[in-house]
């Protein structure tokens, strides 16, 4: 199947089987190896991407779903000013997992932010409970969440402390 699709704002046109995992297809085909797989079940959110403005877990996506639709993952978060990849700078969001210490081991950091990106464009705020709400699927085993929460809050609030 002839796949296209807007992924991090550049277009792409891949031919793959149309029922391969969305998964395989950003981190095998087109090299975008932020994405982690953790369960392959959909149950942990490490693999989280955001699809036409929705977070989902590209273990569970077949890259059919996705033909004709825009793709965000992790690697498309920094943005990068002037188009020059020397250029290129955190996402106030990866800012303030870095300064809170919300990354711990790193399987699960991608998921998360894409998580709470999604939370932040949809006009979400500080509350503590709302964020974790908004993460609600997406598991850490090496914290108790309370960095990655305050990360999320910080970013939420422009930085404030």
């Amino acid at each position: 199947m002839n796949v296209r699709m807007l992924v991090n704002g550049a277009p792409v046109e891949i031919d793959v089987p149309g029922m391969r995992r969305l998964l395989d297809v950003l981190r095998e085909d087109l090299g975008l190896t932020g994405t982690k797989e953790g369960c392959g079940e959909g149950e942990c959110g490490a693999c989280s991407v955001i699809l036409d403005g929705q977070v989902v877990d590209a273990c569970l996506v077949p890259v059919s779903q996705a033909d004709g639709s825009t793709v965000r993952t992790v690697e498309g978060l920094a943005p990068t000013p002037g188009g020059g990849a020397g250029d290129r700078r955190l996402d106030e969001l990866q800012q303030a997992f870095l300064e809170t210490g919300g990354a711990q081991c790193g399987i699960c950091t991608p998921g998360m932010l894409m998580a709470a990106r999604a939370y932040l464009d949809a006009g979400g705020g500080p509350d503590e409970a709302a964020i974790r709400e908004a993460i609600a699927g997406n598991l850490c085993r090496c914290t108790g969440y309370t960095k990655i929460v305050e990360a999320i809050a910080r970013a939420a609030a422009g930085g404030a402390a």
